[in-house]
């Protein structure tokens, strides 16, 4: 491995170096500090360049004795951090090769590797940004025809537009509609991450209640610097029919309009949800996921490690 990086594991890395990594980096993300990942990865080690001057933070498992690095839930962008030169990301992309056999994980949107020295693939994702800094009339202007017409139909309904749910209640709303697999694991995963959030003083639960005092909409909205992140959200069918979740994102938007804030919806690849983030206003952040595969047969024909 290079000389300039180091591998080190949790244990060993310098808690305080790091935060001040992440917080200066230009294309800093909340995933990347510390006390996120203890809670979104819990196992996790790192590739430093120099004294902190650049860190890559690693998810890491193992399975039938391999250890790999993969992207945990609740953590959309990882990669390196601050934005490096190309000698330096080549760097960086070396070092990973020579310490893995498998990976896949999401870069930031400001990293770009070179698929020319290495054979790895680089598969495009979409996130999802709005600038709030203009008024509310200018932002609403640009909502599509299908998201003026569902806020125009939910306005109908006397839904509320509530800041402060406890946490408790939305997890058990979450709980009652989430209709893929959701581990009990994950969803404490979720519940230390909103809980910290909470204690920090940086993320909120925003709901939105029917006429009958029924909460049928939800979001944990967390905010790390300039942008308040669309990070965890559940709807009920009731609320899809009212409409509730345009009703709430409109009124955050509304709400906080003309603040130097970008809502990151955190984008989609499935079509129906980034044209919801897209239907209002919102403009695609390409970042890349990285993969690689150099196992040793059988294994390296499974679908997933």
């Amino acid at each position: 491995m290079n000389s300039q990086i180091k591998y080190i594991n949790h244990k060993d890395i310098d808690a305080e170096k790091w935060a001040l990594c992440i917080e200066n980096a230009e294309n800093s993300r909340m995933y990347a500090n510390i006390w996120h990942l203890d809670r979104a990865a819990i196992v996790w080690d790192a590739l430093v360049y120099g004294d902190y001057k650049f860190v890559m933070p690693l998810p890491v498992r193992s399975k039938f004795g391999f250890s790999y690095v993969y992207q945990p839930l609740f953590c959309q962008q990882l990669g390196i951090f601050p934005e490096p030169q190309t000698s330096i990301t080549e760097e960086f992309q070396k070092a990973l090769f020579e310490k893995f056999k498998y990976a896949d994980i999401h870069l930031n949107s400001q990293n770009h590797f070179d698929r020319k020295s290495m054979d790895f693939e680089l598969l495009p994702r979409d996130n999802f940004l709005l600038d709030l800094k203009y008024n509310y009339k200018s932002l609403a202007r640009n909502y599509s025809t299908n998201t003026k017409r569902n806020i125009a139909k939910a306005a109908k309904n006397n839904l509320q537009y509530i800041v402060g749910i406890q946490l408790e209640e939305y997890l058990a709303f979450k709980r009652a509609n989430i209709k893929d697999k959701f581990l009990s694991q994950n969803m404490e995963k979720l519940k230390s991450i909103i809980a910290l959030g909470q204690y920090k003083g940086m993320g909120e639960i925003y709901g939105v209640y029917d006429t009958e005092n029924e909460l049928c909409a939800a979001v944990y909205f967390c905010r790390w610097k300039n942008r308040v992140i669309y990070l965890n959200a559940a709807t009920s069918e009731k609320g899809k029919m009212l409409g509730a979740m345009y009703f709430l994102v409109d009124n955050f938007i509304r709400a906080n309009s003309e603040r130097d804030l970008k809502l990151d919806f955190e984008g989609s690849m499935i079509p129906g949800v980034a044209r919801f983030y897209n239907g209002f206003g919102a403009t695609p952040e390409t970042y890349f996921q990285l993969k690689f595969n150099r196992l040793p047969l059988p294994f390296k024909w499974l679908k997933r490690i």
